[in-house]
C-alpha cells in the first residue's frame, strides 16, 4: 500500500453512512499518535471551563488517581471506536460512561462542549502537526461519529456538521474560559502525569514543552506564564518535523488502539471494560448526586443517556 492509498479509499466512502469505518481508519491507521495527543489536549482544554474544572477537582479522580483516570478515559472511548456502537463491548463502554456522568450534576451545555472538543481539537492538531491535513470526508465522518456517541449519551441539541461543532466550541470557550483555583490543581496534576511518563530529570523540560503547545487563551485561563517565542518555535517545529518524517515512512498495515499506548500503565494484567472507570457512592469522594436504580440491560431508551 502506498502512502496516500488509504486516503483515496476514504474518499470513496460516505461520511454520513460510513462514518465508523472512516473514523477507525483515520484514528487507528492514519494518525494514531496524533489522535492520542489531540484527545489528551481535548480533555485538558475542558478544565479551563470553571464548572468542569471545579467538578473534576471535587471528584479527586484527576488529582489523586490521575493515571487511572487517564487510562480509563482512553480505554472507554477507544472501546467504542474499536468495537462500534452495536457490539456488546462498545455498548458496555457507553453504559460505563453514562453511569459515571449521571452521578454528577453536569449541564447539557458542558457535555455538548466536551463532545465538541473530541471533534475539533483533533482536526486542528492534525492540520498543524500531522503528516497530512485531515480531509473533508474525515472531518465530517468524525462529526457523524460523535453525533452518534452524543445521542447515546443523551446530549441534546448536538451540532449537525463539523462547521457547527467548531462554532459551538469556539463560542463556548470565548464565553466560559476563565480562572478557577481548583481547576488549576487539575491542570497541574495532568501536566505532572504527562511528565511522569519520561525520565524524571526531563520533567521540567517536558512541562515547558507541553505549555509551548498550548494557545494563549488556555494559558491565560490557568494563569500560566507564556513560553517565549523561541521555545514555542522549537517545540512546535519539532512536532511538525515528526509529522514530515512520518510522511516519508510506509503506511500502517495494522490498527493501533489506545490499549497499545505506552502511556496506559494501570492494567499490566489486562482489564474488563465493565470494570473501567469509577463507581461513585453518594456523598463520598465528591459524588453529590444519588444514583438512580440501574435498569435492566436493553431496557433503557437512548434519549435517557443510558446505553443498555
Amino acid at each position: 500500500m502506498k502512502r496516500f492509498e488509504r486516503l483515496r479509499h476514504i474518499r470513496t466512502l460516505d461520511p454520513e453512512k460510513d462514518y465508523l469505518e472512516i473514523y477507525r481508519l483515520t484514528a487507528t491507521y492514519e494518525f494514531p499518535w496524533d489522535h492520542t495527543r489531540a484527545l489528551e489536549l481535548a480533555l485538558y482544554r475542558t478544565y479551563a471551563v470553571p464548572s468542569i474544572g471545579r467538578l473534576l477537582a471535587k471528584t479527586a479522580e484527576l488529582t489523586d488517581r490521575t493515571q487511572k483516570r487517564y487510562d480509563d478515559t482512553a480505554l472507554l472511548l477507544d472501546a467504542v471506536v474499536e468495537h462500534g456502537f452495536d457490539h456488546e463491548e462498545g455498548r458496555t463502554a457507553i453504559r460505563r460512561i453514562n453511569r459515571m456522568h449521571r452521578s454528577y450534576d453536569i449541564s447539557d451545555d458542558d457535555m455538548r462542549y466536551v463532545l465538541c472538543t473530541f471533534i475539533v481539537v483533533p482536526k486542528r492538531w492534525i492540520d498543524r502537526y500531522g503528516w497530512r491535513r485531515l480531509s473533508r470526508h474525515e472531518a465530517e465522518a468524525a462529526a457523524a461519529y460523535y453525533r452518534t456517541l452524543g445521542r447515546h449519551m443523551g446530549i441534546p441539541d448536538i451540532p449537525e456538521d463539523y462547521a457547527a461543532f467548531e462554532e459551538c466550541l469556539d463560542s463556548y470557550e470565548r464565553a466560559h474560559f476563565g480562572w478557577d483555583e481548583k481547576a488549576r490543581t487539575v491542570s497541574d496534576a495532568t501536566l505532572d502525569l504527562m511528565a511522569s511518563w519520561y525520565p524524571k530529570p526531563l520533567a521540567p523540560l517536558l512541562r515547558t514543552a507541553i505549555l509551548a503547545l498550548l494557545d494563549d487563551p488556555l494559558l491565560d485561563a490557568f494563569r500560566y506564564d507564556h513560553p517565549g517565542p523561541l521555545t514555542r518555535r522549537l517545540v512546535r517545529g519539532a512536532v511538525r518535523l515528526r509529522g514530515r518524517a512520518v510522511r516519508l515512512t510506509g503506511p500502517r498495515t495494522e490498527p493501533h488502539h489506545a490499549r497499545q499506548n505506552p502511556e496506559i500503565k494501570g492494567y499490566p494484567d489486562g482489564y474488563r471494560v465493565a470494570e473501567l472507570g469509577t463507581f461513585p457512592v453518594p456523598g463520598v469522594r465528591g459524588c453529590p448526586v444519588p444514583h438512580q436504580s440501574a435498569p435492566a440491560a436493553g431496557k433503557v431508551p437512548e434519549a435517557t443517556g443510558e446505553e443498555g
